[in-house]
C-alpha cells in the first residue's frame, strides 16, 4: 500500500471536500471544526461546500491529582458529559466536580471569546453537523465532542476525519450518524506521520479563518 501524505491541513480539507460533494449547497448544513487542528481542515471544507464555519471547543474535566484521567468534559453550547463510572469509582464530590467544571469554563469561555470577537455560536438545532477535526488515534477527542454536541439537538452529526486509525473510526461510528475517514492507514503510528507540515495550529489562525469564513458568509 501507498502512504498517503497530505501536504497540510488544508490540503486534508481540500481532499475530503471532494469526498463530500453531496453536502454542498445545502441549506442544512453546518461544519463544525475541533480548534486547534481541525480549523484548518474545516475551512478548506466548508468554503467548497459554501457551508457555515464555526468551531466546537471541548475542554476535559480531569480527576483531581489525576489530570490526565477525564471524568468528564464540556463543550460549546453549555453541554456537559460525565464519566459516571468514573466519578462514582473515585468518589469524587459534586462540589469537586463543579469546582474543576468552574475552571475549565473559564479557558472554553476565554477561547471562544477570542475565537469569535463576540460573535454567538452557530445554532445547530435541527441541522446536519460535519464535525471535522485533523485526524484520530483513538477517537477519544471526537468522540466526547460528538456526544456532547448531540446535547444541543442537531438533526445529523458526521465525523469528518482526514485520517484515522480503523479502531478510532470504529469507536466514533458508535456515538454518531455517520463517519467519513479519508484514510485508514494500518498500522496506524501517529496524526502527525500522515502530514508533510503538521505545524501548530495558533489561537491567531482559529481566529483569521473564522472570520474569513463569516466575511465570505456575509458576502454570499
Amino acid at each position: 500500500m501507498t502512504d498517503l501524505i497530505f501536504r497540510d491541513r488544508r490540503d486534508a480539507g481540500r481532499d475530503l471536500a471532494q469526498r463530500l460533494v453531496r453536502y454542498a449547497h445545502r441549506p442544512d448544513v453546518t461544519v463544525l471544526a475541533l480548534p486547534r487542528g481541525g480549523v484548518p481542515v474545516a475551512a478548506e471544507l466548508a468554503e467548497a461546500l459554501h457551508a457555515p464555519l464555526d468551531v466546537f471547543v471541548v475542554r476535559k474535566l480531569g480527576v483531581p491529582g489525576q489530570p490526565e484521567l477525564a471524568m468528564g468534559a464540556i463543550a460549546s453550547g453549555g453541554a456537559r458529559v460525565m464519566n459516571e463510572d468514573i466519578v462514582s469509582s473515585l468518589e469524587i464530590h459534586a462540589d469537586t466536580i463543579d469546582a474543576i467544571t468552574a475552571e475549565e469554563h473559564a479557558e472554553l469561555d476565554r477561547r471562544e471569546a477570542l475565537y469569535r470577537e463576540g460573535r454567538p455560536p452557530l445554532d445547530v438545532h435541527g441541522r446536519t453537523v460535519l464535525l471535522v477535526d485533523d485526524g484520530a488515534a483513538t477517537g477519544a477527542t471526537m468522540r466526547v465532542a460528538a456526544v456532547a454536541l448531540r446535547q444541543l439537538r442537531p438533526a445529523r452529526i458526521v465525523a469528518v476525519l482526514p485520517v484515522a486509525s480503523e479502531d478510532a473510526c470504529s469507536r466514533v461510528s458508535r456515538v454518531v450518524d455517520a463517519v467519513v475517514c479519508a484514510q485508514m492507514p494500518e498500522p496506524f503510528r501517529a496524526v502527525a506521520v500522515w502530514y508533510d507540515n503538521f505545524d501548530p495550529v495558533e489561537d491567531d489562525e482559529v481566529h483569521a479563518a473564522l472570520a474569513q469564513a463569516e466575511a465570505g458568509a456575509e458576502r454570499a
